[in-house]
C-alpha cells in the first residue's frame, strides 16, 4: 500500500501548497519521459527533482541551462544556475533542444505565463499590444514552438488571479487549440483549449467559490468535482530535502 502523509505524521494544515502543486505536478512525468525545463522554471525542476527521488528514477532530463541529465542537489535561486552542469552526463545546447522537441523527443515540459485565458491562449509578450505596449514582459523565448512540439505541455500558475486568468489574452505569445492542455494552479487544475475551460479537480483547501472568483476566464466544472490527493510523506521528504532555503514557499498561493 502507497503510504499517505498521515502515515508519517503530516496532517493537511502541515502540508504547504507549494508542496501540493509540485506533487501533482511531478505526478504527470513517468518513468523513462524525457523532460526538458526553460527558463525561470523553479517548481518544473523542483517536480522533476522529486519524480526522480520517487516515482520515475530512470527520466531524462534536459536542462536550458545546457546539460542533460545533471545531479541537481538542491534547488537554486535561478533556474540558469551553473551548478545545474554538476553531474551532468552531457551537455546540450539550445539549438539541440529544440531539434530534439521537434523530431518528437520530448514527452512533458512545462509553461508558465503572464495571461492565460480559457482556450489556453498565453501570453508572455505585453500588455496592451506588441505595437503599443504598456508593459512588457521577459518574452516567449521559443515557448511558441516548443509548446506545440512537446508530446505533452502543461502549464502552471503558482498564483491564481483574474490578473492572469484571463478572458483573453492580450497577445497570443502561444496557442495550441488543437489539443486540451491541463493547466495547474495553486486552486486546481483546468483543461484549455477548443471549446473552452473546465474545471477538473480543486486541492483539498480551496472553495468552488474562491475559484469563481479568482478565474477570468469563464469554465464549466466536472460533477462530480474531484479532490487532488495529499502527496505521500516520501514526496514530502524529497522536496524539503531539495528545497532546503523553502524558495517553493515564496512563489505559491
Amino acid at each position: 500500500m502507497t503510504s499517505t502523509a498521515g502515515d508519517r505524521g503530516y496532517s493537511l494544515d502541515r502540508i504547504s501548497r507549494a508542496d501540493h502543486l509540485v506533487s501533482m505536478m511531478a505526478h504527470q512525468i513517468e518513468d523513462g519521459m524525457v523532460i526538458a525545463t526553460g527558463v525561470a522554471s523553479y517548481l518544473a525542476i523542483l517536480a522533476i527533482a522529486l519524480a526522480r527521488a520517487t516515482h520515475a528514477p530512470r527520466l531524462t532530463y534536459l536542462a536550458c541551462v545546457g546539460s542533460l541529465d545533471p545531479a541537481m542537489d538542491e534547488l537554486q535561486p535561478s533556474a540558469e544556475s551553473l551548478s545545474y552542469l554538476e553531474g551532468r552526463s552531457g551537455e546540450i545546447t539550445i539549438p539541440d533542444l529544440f531539434d530534439h522537441a521537434r523530431r518528437g523527443r520530448i514527452d512533458v515540459m512545462f509553461f508558465g505565463a503572464a495571461e492565460i485565458d480559457g482556450h489556453g491562449d498565453t501570453n508572455l509578450s505585453a500588455a496592451g499590444s506588441l505595437e503599443r505596449p504598456t508593459f512588457k514582459f521577459p518574452g516567449v523565448a521559443g515557448a511558441a514552438t516548443l509548446r506545440r512540439w512537446v508530446h505533452r505541455p502543461i502549464l502552471s500558475i503558482s498564483r491564481q488571479s483574474r490578473r492572469n486568468l484571463v478572458p483573453k489574452v492580450q497577445v497570443a505569445s502561444t496557442s495550441d487549440r488543437q489539443r486540451r492542455t491541463p493547466l495547474y494552479t495553486d486552486l486546481g487544475v483546468f483543461e484549455l483549449g477548443e471549446g473552452g475551460a473546465q474545471l477538473v479537480a480543486q486541492h483539498p483547501w480551496t472553495r468552488h467559490e474562491d475559484i469563481v472568483e479568482r478565474t477570468g476566464f469563464d469554465f464549466r466544472s466536472a460533477d462530480p468535482l474531484p479532490v487532488t490527493p495529499a502527496p505521500t510523506a516520501e514526496a514530502v521528504d524529497a522536496i524539503q530535502a531539495f528545497d532546503k532555503q523553502g524558495l517553493r514557499e515564496r512563489l505559491v498561493g
